[in-house]
């Protein structure tokens, strides 16, 4: 037990020591491009690194990911680092350690590409969560689609039309000719709001970057009034605060990438990949664990409030514009 903690107190001290750079030898070096003699790692002329050596596999590999911009700008320190350290390398990235890190933008629409290919089938079980995930969504919503048409045909056509009183105006309201609609005072109004809710959905399993990165958006700004008092970084900004929703959000789907290759479909992986946002936000601005997740869940409730607001509104403005039309 001794030789465990002095491992885990020692893991800890690496968690929190910022990143640290080699230091530069004093050996001389002639550069094999240009011939230039210089000191430290690169050449000052031409770029090229001191130490070449002979090609290997590890060699070749990284030539092979700088070709898609992958090989540069420590990738592999980054994902290391954001499953290990996750807010503290955030805080080494804000504090201005950016060459040491890979861009968290870039990072993010690569692994989204990427977890939208294992979800496509390149899994273990070669199985496609994503067009699963559209067929029930599909099922789901043609059910609704199919009750809503059964409650038009139970308006019986050739039955005297129906009356309901609006701003003490009785109106009538009957079928639509098109089976599709009600006519309320001589006005048709469409019954195919699934129709609606089926592209919607569709949409965004067809776009999960762009629909991620507007849930990041809007999810930010309520966090971002929760977290901004902070104990390590009492001024923050609120564009500081997104990068390190971007990075956290790359921790996720870090996570969902490898949940989803090896047990596609599992929910629990979902629930773990939330569960770890947690982590980097409790070790990036100093809260305990409970005082986290309480503020990210508040941030949930109040983002839930914001979203039944501007449905109350979207509500009345609808309502107002019928009894305009009428």
């Amino acid at each position: 037990m001794e030789q465990l903690r002095e491992k885990y107190e020692k893991f800890k001290a690496w968690q929190v020591r910022p990143h640290e750079v080699k230091k530069m030898t004093a050996e001389k070096h002639v550069c094999a491009t240009c011939q230039t003699e210089f000191h430290g790692n690169f050449c000052p002329r031409c770029g090229q690194k001191a130490v070449i050596g002979r090609y290997s596999f590890k060699s070749a590999f990284l030539l092979f990911l700088d070709v898609w911009g992958l090989g540069n700008r420590g990738m592999f320190r980054t994902i290391r680092d954001l499953l290990l350290r996750p807010g503290y390398m955030i805080r080494d990235y804000l504090s201005g350690m950016q060459m040491a890190y890979f861009p968290p933008f870039k990072m993010f629409f690569l692994s989204i590409a990427l977890l939208v290919l294992v979800q496509s089938g390149l899994n273990i079980r070669m199985e496609n969560v994503i067009s699963q995930s559209k067929e029930v969504i599909t099922q789901n919503l043609d059910e609704t689609s199919s009750n809503l048409d059964k409650m038009a045909d139970n308006m019986s056509e050739a039955a005297p039309p129906d009356t309901i009183q609006i701003n003490e105006k009785k109106l009538a309201i009957e079928k639509g000719e098109d089976g599709n609609s009600i006519k309320v005072n001589g006005k048709y109004f469409g019954l195919k709001f699934a129709e609606t809710l089926q592209k919607f959905f569709r949409w965004i399993t067809d776009n999960q970057t762009a629909s991620q990165f507007l849930l990041l958006l809007v999810l930010s700004a309520p966090m971002y009034l929760l977290f901004r008092h902070n104990k390590k970084i009492p001024d923050i900004h609120y564009s500081e605060f997104f990068v390190s929703m971007v990075y956290i959000t790359n921790l996720m789907t870090l996570i969902s990438i490898v949940g989803d290759f090896f047990s596609p479909g599992n929910v629990l992986m979902s629930i773990v990949a939330g569960a770890a946002s947690i982590v980097p936000l409790k070790q990036l601005y100093g809260y305990s664990y409970i005082k986290t997740f309480f503020k990210v869940a508040l941030s949930f409730v109040l983002l839930f409030l914001m979203a039944i607001l501007l449905a109350g509104i979207f509500a009345a403005l609808a309502f107002l514009y019928v009894l305009y039309i009428l």
